[in-house]
């Protein structure tokens, strides 16, 4: 099964929460309050090495709470351009944190592509987003520090 990735609200706006959703077949979203993200960010300023790249580690982070118990049904992934340039560091943040849960990933499952507005992961995370649909799951800030502390 293929599927697309989308997200509404970007990780960095923490006015706004942020939605990551898949869908093609099969669907799924999460949702990061802003509350939380604030949290997280707080919390992760202090670690000088995050600094340059937290945001990129924090996307790969929901994305990762996003796919880990569905990845291994899925034959491809097509992740939404979010962060331009900076997809093979995505990619390789993903894949580890997959390993460390002792999850094994093929890297080549792991696309980046543009997703349309017409998409059906588009339309899940902007009904999530703007609440006409629930989430099939709320990140908390500890689900979100967790993957950073292993």
């Amino acid at each position: 099964m293929k599927v697309e990735v989308d997200q509404s609200g970007k990780i960095g706006d923490t006015k706004v929460p942020t939605v990551l959703a898949f869908s093609n077949g099969k669907q799924y979203a999460v949702l990061i309050p802003a509350t939380v993200k604030r949290e997280c960010i707080q919390q992760l300023r202090g670690y000088k090495k995050l600094e340059p790249r937290l945001y990129i580690q924090l996307f790969s982070v929901g994305i990762h709470l996003l796919l880990k118990s569905n990845i291994n049904k899925l034959d491809r992934v097509s992740i939404d351009f979010e962060y331009p340039g900076h997809e093979s560091k995505i990619k390789e943040h993903l894949i580890n944190l997959m390993r460390r849960t002792g999850i094994r990933v093929n890297p080549e499952k792991i696309h980046f592509d543009y997703v349309r507005k017409r998409s059906n992961a588009h339309t899940l995370a902007l009904a999530v987003f703007t609440g006409r649909t629930k989430p099939d799951k709320t990140i908390q800030t500890s689900d979100i520090l967790r993957e950073f502390r292993k």
